[in-house]
């Protein structure tokens, strides 16, 4: 969730959040895509013919664990040269948000592309929240969708993860159109969205799935549908995953489908197909 299963990094001449003139192109040879800052989380998206990644930006410095203060987004059309589109999003930009980036995901409806993020809330939520942000463009701006957090503590069981319940948001939109959202830290949390992508419609569900920590990830190939999670490994996080027939389920829980990072204790799925390739 924080730190870097995925690192993917670039080099970027910082701008404003949404400015799109100091883009800059670079070519990847391989893993790391890209090795001049630390990145977690990363959230791809297909849209007209190419793949779009965002990814939370970690400036931890010696001594923290995690720093993680805005939301970066990278393109390619190849996998090999990629575009650093800068921060497209950060807390502040939401009125009710005073930091820390944590997991995102951006999902595209109807031409408009929806940016679903973990985000700390001020007064009177005071824990973290799930927001979520609008634009026209892959790229941003985008602005919040809401004027409040669409997902907050009260909502939700707390358990034994308390005020940082609510992160690490997956939002996935089925073949007839229903958009579904996923998400928690020590409870894994399913709900359905209205149409307009920025309300629930029904009531918050709890997926009990086996030693799942954080980051869920859904997505579909064919008729099956797999729900992908940040799992409880010896120590620290693996990938584990389930599938279902449809979104109400029944899920069954299929294993392991990853081992744990060499050098992070957490770890964050994104999964999507591209020009007949799947990618993790």
């Amino acid at each position: 969730m924080r730190n870097t299963l995925f690192i993917v990094s670039l080099y970027l001449i910082l701008s404003a959040c949404g400015e799109k003139s100091n883009e800059v192109k670079f070519i990847s040879e391989g893993n790391p895509i890209v090795t001049d800052k630390f990145t977690a989380d990363p959230a791809p998206m297909v849209h007209n013919g190419r793949l779009y990644l965002y990814v939370g930006h970690d400036e931890a410095e010696e001594g923290q664990d995690f720093n993680i203060t805005e939301w970066l987004c990278y393109s390619t059309k190849d996998m090999k040269t990629w575009t650093d589109h800068g921060c497209v999003l950060k807390p502040t930009d939401f009125s009710w948000g005073v930091g820390e980036a944590w997991a995102s995901q951006v999902v595209e409806k109807d031409g408009k592309f929806y940016y679903y993020t973990t985000v700390q809330a001020d007064a009177p939520y005071n824990s973290k929240v799930v927001g979520v942000a609008v634009s026209d463009s892959p790229t941003g701006p985008f602005i919040d969708a809401r004027g409040t957090p669409l997902i907050t503590d009260d909502m939700t069981p707390n358990g034994p993860r308390g005020w940082w319940n609510d992160i690490d948001p997956t939002v996935f939109v089925d073949d007839d159109g229903t958009p579904w959202m996923s998400w928690g830290n020590g409870t894994c949390f399913l709900v359905k969205l209205k149409p307009n992508m920025t309300e629930l419609d029904g009531n918050i569900e709890i997926l009990k799935m086996p030693k799942f920590v954080e980051g869920p990830w859904i997505h579909k190939r064919g008729n099956l549908y797999y729900l992908t999670y940040a799992s409880m490994g010896k120590g620290r996080e693996t990938i584990s995953y389930a599938t279902a027939p449809s979104m109400d389920g029944p899920w069954t829980y299929r294993g392991v489908l990853t081992g744990m990072a060499e050098n992070s204790f957490t770890i964050h799925p994104g999964i999507i197909e591209f020009k007949g390739q799947n990618y993790l």
